[in-house]
């Protein structure tokens, strides 16, 4: 199965994370499970979740970034008993972090690498330290995690362009901070619609709010992916 859209499905409400990922996943084909949902409900809960959605791809959403053998046992722990399609870590944790990962991966898993958070725009990365511009740090960080061995990193869209250039289209690109038009953009700096996405060269669209907080979510899930 490929799916274009991952939902990401991060509530407090496990009945109702059942309940999306029942109705979602027959229409977007993936579901992404983040850090609230984890802290609130552990390993037993995406043994529940994924009861509701057997056929779905899984996108498991840690960001893991800690040093390399501890990132390697989080990573082997959660293959060992998921073997999600992805799982990521932060690029930032360095390529010694990032190969562990890799490693630690079970061979049904990708592994992707956080680039810079969507949430972050060019004021906030230059109060973190980082004196180049997004885009430049993002290349950078994608190219680092390719030579690492990872299969694709997680970028906004501003980026896809320009890292299917430099990182070459088996590259995986998988997108969130994407907003349908007219949507509110809530946290999220740096957004784009899903058409507009898929068509910059995007690989997955992780798309949360705008389809799980809809009157009719499978409805909303629905039209987005008619839109592309």
């Amino acid at each position: 199965m490929f799916s274009k859209i991952f939902c990401a499905i991060d509530t407090a409400d496990l009945d109702h994370a059942c309940d999306l990922a029942e109705n979602i996943a027959p229409i977007t084909g993936g579901i992404k499970l983040g850090l609230e949902f984890f802290n609130n409900f552990g390993p037993a809960g995406i043994e529940r979740v994924i009861k509701f959605a057997p056929d779905a791809q899984l996108f498991i959403d840690l960001k893991f970034h800690d040093i390399p053998n501890t990132v390697a046992g989080a990573v082997r722990g959660i293959c060992s008993n998921f073997a999600p399609a992805y799982l990521n870590v932060h690029a930032s944790g360095g390529v010694e972090m990032m190969r562990a990962a890799k490693d630690a991966c079970g061979v049904d898993t990708k592994l992707l690498a956080v680039t810079l958070l969507t949430s972050l725009n060019a004021a906030a990365i230059q109060q973190v330290g980082y004196c180049t511009d997004i885009s430049q740090q993002v290349e950078r960080l994608a190219l680092l995690s390719q030579q690492s061995g990872l299969d694709g990193v997680v970028c906004s869209a501003h980026e896809i362009e320009r890292l299917r250039g430099a990182c070459g289209d088996d590259f995986i690109l998988m997108v969130p901070g994407i907003r349908p038009a007219g949507s509110d953009k809530g946290d999220q700096k740096r957004v784009m619609t899903p058409k507009e996405a898929i068509g910059a060269g995007a690989t997955h669209l992780v798309i949360g709010r705008p389809i799980t907080s809809a009157p009719n979510p499978a409805s909303a899930a629905m039209d987005i992916l008619t839109s592309l």
